[in-house]
């Protein structure tokens, strides 16, 4: 049966395999056991495949303790408001230990979270803890409430949480039994008078003023958090219902507006939209481009012109390649560019290109990811383009063969690019329209120093530019 609830309520809410799920139920089947052997009551829960929100799919109780739950949570769903550990383990992989935590039906319990992972080291689950642990207030001052320690509206009215409820950006509106509203801070007075249109709401059934709160009332659970959009607000709304004896009594709303936050967000989309249009009429603009000179050069063109085209051609498609890697991007008004990919890219098409030659493209890394804007990688494209255009055109003349190394060699302060070949060198380099435009990319753009390096056998070119707030580093 266990086995079953788990498997129907993974398959229902989550993406995970059904070798994972496997896994959870085999530990949801011992769940009982850990139960008793730690006097703990024990949870399984997992994260929701559509939202950031998770689900219990497995419970187990001490057996024949005290209750510390009326019913069971079993397919309840989780919110990070209220279990910040099983969020906090899901996205780091690490055990969470909190002493005091609230659950969802106003219980104070200390609670250890444990990550599940399948064999790949992803967390497909978290396993929970909790023992009730005894209030911190003094003994006389606990009464029978499971969430607050008088009645809601003393509490939250008192002369100190007054003060602060009236500081409050978000809305606290409190209701008796009756719905009726017996408390709001500022804000809540505010959203109610804005939202009704009436500025009498004391005593008054809080679901007359505002109808749109009918679902947050209609729901069952004593505790939970809805997202709410209204013809004017986007809202979100944590409801806290009190008990007395299980007997119902005041339901506290805590209400914090998301419509300024939303209105930034859709203006962000619509920004993330047009920079991402720009990027793909860059791109277009460049492929035509390259289009016509294919077009040049199928009309007619003299051979020996023929070389000079196809060096443009290559400088295009350089460009081009940085806005392909941008626009493969989920986001794409991040124009960041990893280099290493964008030096893949190139090189292995030029090389490929290459018919007439077998060349081995080497590329290293060496750990390094490293990180720039667009502006940037367009200089280090062409860059590299003019590099790896050199060798192959020059440095195996009379060969069926070579090797091509591009090696990045990075400090704290500063990035090495070498591109290297074991062709027949370069004696005497000679200033070309290629070593102009590396000079002035690397002096220019990057704030670098270009050199070649003398060696016996093949060519050897270094590039060094500084890491700065356009180039970062990380280790891959």
């Amino acid at each position: 049966m266990v086995k079953a609830t788990v498997k129907k309520l993974c398959k229902q809410y989550t993406d995970l395999s059904d070798q994972d799920i496997k896994i959870l139920q085999e530990m949801a089947s011992s769940l009982q056991t850990y139960a008793d052997l730690s006097g703990s009551y024990m949870f399984i829960d997992c994260k929701l495949k559509l939202s950031n929100q998770a689900i219990v799919v497995a419970e187990a109780f001490p057996t024949g303790s005290t209750p510390l739950y009326n019913n069971s949570v079993v397919g309840r769903i989780v919110f990070e408001s209220f279990e910040p550990g099983v969020f906090y383990s899901y996205r780091n992989g690490k055990k969470s230990i909190i002493q005091q935590a609230m659950t969802q039906e106003g219980i104070v319990v200390g609670q250890t979270v444990v990550p599940i992972k399948n064999r790949h080291h992803q967390v497909i689950g978290v396993l929970i803890s909790e023992k009730q642990v005894k209030s911190l207030l003094p003994a006389n001052d606990v009464k029978t409430f499971s969430i607050v320690t008088e009645t809601a509206e003393d509490q939250v009215t008192g002369a100190g949480l007054s003060v602060v409820s009236d500081l409050l950006m978000e809305m606290l509106i409190l209701t008796d039994s009756d719905d009726r509203l017996v408390y709001a801070n500022p804000a809540g007075l505010q959203l109610i008078s804005e939202m009704s249109g009436q500025d009498d709401v004391i005593n008054r059934n809080v679901l007359d003023m505002l109808p749109f709160l009918q679902s947050v009332y209609e729901q069952e659970d004593d505790v939970f958090v809805f997202e709410l959009t209204t013809q004017k607000k986007d809202l979100t709304v944590k409801k806290i219902r009190m008990r007395e004896k299980n007997k119902s009594q005041e339901t506290l709303l805590i209400i914090q507006d998301n419509t300024e936050l939303r209105t930034k967000e859709k203006e962000l989309m619509m920004k993330s939209v047009v920079i991402k249009e720009i990027h793909h009429r860059v791109k277009n603009n460049l492929q035509t481009v390259a289009s016509l000179i294919r077009l040049q050069m199928r009309n007619n063109m003299p051979v020996e012109s023929r070389a000079a085209f196809e060096e443009t051609l290559n400088r295009i498609y350089s460009i081009s390649s940085v806005y392909e890697i941008i626009l493969r991007k989920e986001h794409a008004d991040d124009d960041d560019v990893n280099i290493i990919n964008l030096t893949r890219k190139i090189c292995s098409t030029m090389v490929l290109n290459e018919y007439n030659l077998k060349v081995d493209l080497i590329i290293e890394p060496n750990g390094n990811k490293i990180i720039t804007s667009s502006k940037k990688a367009v200089s280090i494209a062409l860059i590299i383009n003019e590099l790896i255009q050199n060798s192959l055109k020059h440095a195996f003349q009379g060969k069926e063969s070579g090797i091509i190394d591009v090696e990045f060699i990075v400090d704290q302060d500063f990035v090495e690019l070498h591109v290297s070949d074991n062709g027949v060198g370069m004696k005497d380099p000679q200033t070309s329209l290629g070593t102009e435009i590396i000079h002035n990319l690397v002096t220019n753009d990057l704030n670098g120093e270009f050199l070649y390096i003398p060696r016996e056998i093949g060519t050897h070119a270094v590039i060094n530019f500084p890491v700065g707030a356009e180039v970062e580093i990380f280790d891959e």
